[in-house]
């Protein structure tokens, strides 16, 4: 359809010509064999809510195999309806095939909460849940599959033909890649970054204290997760984020090899492409429309290399009035990062904006691009493609500033250290996901990359002399930003046994005042926090031969 309405346009002028060439002559968004997982629904269905108005529904959805009722009111006068409970406290988790529902059902002698499906249907849970109730007792902004709750805009009559046709197996897109090797949301006990967990609409993702695990049945495919993820521990896999810019680098250069000009790229979700469809025409013929499974799936890396690949300007196309909150907080942070960085180098910060369809009459583009010559395709995960973008913008920016600061949560930044108070420990070193900071390796000192920083806080947490802060902001210069910089570096303490260097100096001397009072450490004991852990074992193995009863006091 959507093509359809682009070669319409196409004869009115080159620009036009241009676009519907690009898009019918680039390879689509797609992939091939995407995994799925699959649902088994029996068709045994669970309506809730105050009673005279389930009992109406009952007979209506007979074509179900089971019709439970779940009423959170009594009437005061009704008849008799079989398979009829009664209870004002429930709770339902789940998805199609798989509803868990427990509540404690009026009439009976259990005083805890009790499977309904078990006790109703004599199985373990119900297939569908129609949610009636005045405010919705699933609390999540977009539901999991198999549940409908009028408050959420559920309608009883479509609901009434659609139902029945919910028996059998159903398979969906697994829409995400996890890789815990990337991930930064926790190390040796410490928590970091739980970004992805913020993002997620659909209560698709949880923290297991260590790990974060993705319940692929809940998932909706709406994307913020991988959008906010720092290090693309999560991606999206319908497609996935590296075909999307090569996509839009292909699709960009085809349209200026077509003759077409000052070409601004409008993303959308595929459920608008019925709003881009009907306002196309009204807007200029040099907007072009990448469709997405999801406006979130893609982020400020994306939307830089399409400026950075010759785009004029990066519209967000929906219909801001239906945007779940959690989405639109994702993408009101990503967009006033990537805002942030276009005012700082002096452009204007609407060069990527949302953009309401409501606002299509008054939308003028701009004629003049920020990049004037072709770029190379950008390669590297989401971080490399977005340094080079900017880099690249920053050699032709009006402005050259030399740092910026961000907002708090943005994942670009440095730390700060109070070396004065620092032991070298190397706390920080263990639990840092990117190795943004490391150990020197030859001698006692601490080096930090600017640009492998994802602010995730942990080495803050880890730091035992508290002396270490995160300070988000970006550095332009790409030299210093890429290079290993000294944060704190010092004298190493010797052995004096065999004279190696083993140990920070002033980390020896910490110990040597904290632990001189210690019983385990009179005498000699003491002497042996000035040797390397070699020669302290030699000399503790040493005293217990020539003096067997000192072993009571080690």
């Amino acid at each position: 359809m959507l093509k359809s309405t682009l070669e319409a346009l196409a004869s009115n002028d080159q620009n036009a010509a241009a676009r519907f060439s690009a898009i019918t002559g680039t390879v689509e968004l797609a992939n091939l064999i995407p995994p799925t997982v699959s649902y088994e629904s029996r068709g045994n269905l669970l309506i809730i809510g105050e009673q005279l108005t389930i009992t109406a529904l009952a007979e209506q959805f007979s074509a179900l195999n089971s019709v439970t009722l779940l009423a959170t009111e009594k009437a005061a006068q009704a008849e008799k309806v079989e398979n009829l409970y009664f209870s004002k406290e429930v709770t339902v988790k789940g998805y199609l095939g798989a509803f868990d529902v427990r509540c404690r059902v009026d009439g009976t002698i259990s005083e805890t909460n009790v499977n309904l499906a078990k006790v109703a249907t004599g199985r373990d849970c119900f297939d569908i849940v129609l949610d009636m109730t005045a405010e919705g007792i699933v609390k999540i902004e977009i539901p999991a599959p198999g549940y409908y709750a009028t408050a959420k805009g559920a309608v009883v009559a479509d609901l009434v033909e659609e139902l029945p046709a919910m028996i059998g197996t159903f398979d969906k897109p697994k829409y995400f890649r996890l890789n815990p090797d990337l991930c930064a949301h926790s190390s040796r006990g410490v928590s970091g970054c739980d970004r992805c967990v913020d993002a997620c609409p659909a209560g698709a993702l949880t923290s297991t204290g260590h790990a974060i695990e993705i319940n692929p049945y809940l998932c909706q495919g709406v994307g913020t997760c991988a959008t906010a993820c720092p290090t693309e521990a999560i991606s999206y896999a319908l497609p996935d984020p590296d075909n999307t810019q090569h996509f839009v680098y292909r699709l960009l250069d085809r349209y200026q090899t077509e003759g077409g000009s000052a070409p601004t790229i409008l993303f959308y979700g595929n459920r608008d492409e019925a709003s881009v469809i009907r306002t196309l025409a009204l807007f200029p013929s040099n907007v072009i429309p990448v469709a997405l499974e999801e406006l979130a799936t893609v982020g400020v890396d994306t939307w830089f290399s399409a400026l950075a690949y010759g785009a004029h300007q990066v519209l967000l196309a929906t219909n801001t009035d239906y945007i779940p909150a959690t989405i639109d907080r994702v993408l009101s942070d990503e967009l006033a990062i990537a805002q942030a960085f276009l005012t700082e180098l002096g452009f204007e910060a609407d060069r990527i904006t949302l953009f309401d369809f409501a606002q299509v009459e008054s939308f003028s583009a701009y004629d003049a691009a920020l990049v004037t010559d072709a770029q190379a395709r950008f390669e590297g995960n989401k971080r490399d493609k977005l340094f080079a973008a900017l880099t690249l913008l920053a050699d032709v920016a009006p402005a050259k500033p030399d740092y910026s600061e961000l907002p708090a949560n943005a994942p670009y930044g440095s730390v700060d250290c109070k070396t004065e108070d620092c032991t070298l420990c190397m706390s920080c070193v263990s639990v840092c996901p990117t190795r943004a900071l490391h150990a020197v390796g030859d001698r006692p000192g601490l080096l930090f990359v600017e640009q492998d920083c994802i602010q995730c806080g942990m080495c803050e947490k880890a730091c035992p002399e508290k002396v270490i802060s995160m300070k988000p902001g970006f550095n332009w210069d790409a030299q210093a930003r890429t290079e290993a910089q000294v944060v704190h570096e010092e004298e190493a303490a010797c052995c004096t046994s065999c004279g190696k260097a083993f140990a920070p100096a002033s980390m020896v001397k910490m110990l040597t005042e904290k632990l001189q009072s210690h019983s385990q450490f009179q005498g000699e004991a003491i002497r042996r926090l000035s040797m390397c852990e070699d020669c302290r074992v030699r000399d503790i193995f040493s005293q217990m031969e020539s003096d067997p009863e000192s072993q009571l006091k080690v």
